[in-house]
């Protein structure tokens, strides 16, 4: 087995704390799923979004950033872990329990499933996506054998399960610098507990090919998505992880040059078909401010060019970054977390980690390109998931305006506090 030596992967500490870090198929099975599924294209209107719940060619997503459900969150949940974690700061995960009691108050225990998801239940059963994705930024499993030296490991119990379900997630991106937090055996344990719940993996396998593998969803009458998911060692994954060909790991990108775009568009050309919406979710970059480097401009502009992605949903920063619209794609450079333990620790209070954001994205299938982009303001609050006021909208629309600005996007702020993504003229 690979040594497990890693490079430290934590943040500095406020007054008190700050430790912010941010059955299975191969990839030939899923392949021949992603070809044989039946794609239904209809003809119609797609300008006209009151027509997008009865048009066949429209899908709409609900992406959103990391989803940490381990650590102080994982106490809160009916079948808390063992609470004892390797940190500098702390070492029982109830620490962050009483962090975040102390900056907003107590937190009933134990929360039901569906708690920590709060108002974001009623948002997506108003919007109704037909795929719901998010980027899980925890292992799922009781293994004690954490990594070595990585300073922070996430961890929530399997039988926690069911706070996935209540949310109705459909897939969970897993190419990330947590996944393996508890080891090899908590990664196997991970996959079998998602798996066995109905949620579908991507990113992370037994194997070089698991891990590399797409999820298909199928949308009856409309057509698939189909995700892919990466990972980038400049989001604090080491070199260690990445799967080998008999060894378990993720799917770790060697670099973001023109090379590994034309690896992913001979993997693509073998799995895309018309009528299907492919996904590039890519871990990626730090977890602090909103420079875009140029390299993941580049990588991402050929990826649409290239490989045919049709969305590119980034993460790793702690809070939301600029959008671009490249070619009628949508391009989220860093979606921000969505939901963690943060609350309570201090530091980099100026970019207001705590407000996040609900994406809601809608394609043709027919053409691929960007129909509707709406966005929910949410803020997290005794762990719970809660819609933002007046003001902090207001605040994620001045931001999104000023990053989107040098990147051609603009944000509608809507009477109800919602977001609209215009773009072009």
């Amino acid at each position: 087995m690979r040594s497990m030596h890693r490079r430290g992967f934590l943040a500095g500490a406020g007054q008190t704390l700050l430790a912010l870090a941010t059955p299975l198929l191969s990839m030939a099975s899923r392949v021949e799923e992603a070809r044989d599924l039946p794609i239904k294209v209809a003809t119609g209107s797609q300008s006209d979004m009151k027509q997008a719940s009865i048009d066949s060619s429209l899908i709409t997503l609900f992406l959103c950033g990391d989803v940490m459900t381990g650590r102080g969150i994982d106490q809160v949940l009916p079948y808390p872990s063992d609470p004892k974690i390797y940190e500098p700061y702390l070492r029982d995960a109830n620490g962050y329990v009483r962090l975040a009691e102390r900056e907003n108050g107590p937190i009933s225990r134990p929360v039901d499933f569906s708690y920590i998801w709060g108002d974001a239940i009623e948002e997506l059963e108003r919007v109704a996506p037909d795929v719901r994705i998010i980027n899980l930024e925890t292992a799922v499993t009781r293994s004690n054998d954490y990594w070595p030296e990585k300073g922070i490991n996430y961890r929530m119990h399997p039988d926690n399960i069911p706070c996935l379900t209540a949310a109705g997630i459909d897939c969970c991106a897993l190419a990330n610098n947590h996944v393996l937090d508890w080891g090899y055996t908590g990664l196997t344990e991970t996959l079998k507990t998602l798996t066995r719940a109905g949620v579908k993996i991507v990113g992370a396998g037994r194997n070089r090919g698991e891990a590399k593998a797409p999820a298909v969803m199928e949308i009856p009458g409309k057509g698939r998505v189909i995700l892919l998911s990466y990972g980038s060692v400049t989001s604090g994954i080491p070199w260690e992880w990445a799967a080998q060909k008999d060894e378990p790991g993720v799917n770790l990108l060697p670099d973001l040059s023109e090379k590994t775009v034309r690896q992913i568009a001979q993997e693509v050309e073998q799995i895309k078909q018309p009528g299907a919406i492919l996904v590039a979710s890519i871990h990626w970059g730090g977890n602090w401010g909103y420079h875009i480097p140029s390299a993941q401009t580049a990588f991402a502009h050929r990826l649409i060019d290239e490989a045919g992605i049709d969305i590119i949903h980034g993460h790793s920063s702690h809070h939301p970054k600029g959008i671009e619209v490249y070619r009628q794609k949508p391009i989220i450079y860093g979606c921000g977390d969505f939901l963690n333990d943060y609350e309570g620790i201090s530091g980099h209070e100026t970019y207001r980690g705590d407000l996040a954001l609900m994406y809601f994205i809608t394609l043709d299938t027919s053409t691929g390109k960007l129909i509707n982009f709406e966005m929910t303001p949410t803020r997290t609050k005794r762990f719970r998931v809660n819609l933002a006021s007046e003001d902090e909208a207001r605040w994620l629309w001045n931001m999104l305006m000023r990053e989107g600005k040098r990147m051609g996007t603009r944000v509608e702020l809507k009477k109800n506090n919602r977001l609209m993504l215009r773009w072009g003229r």
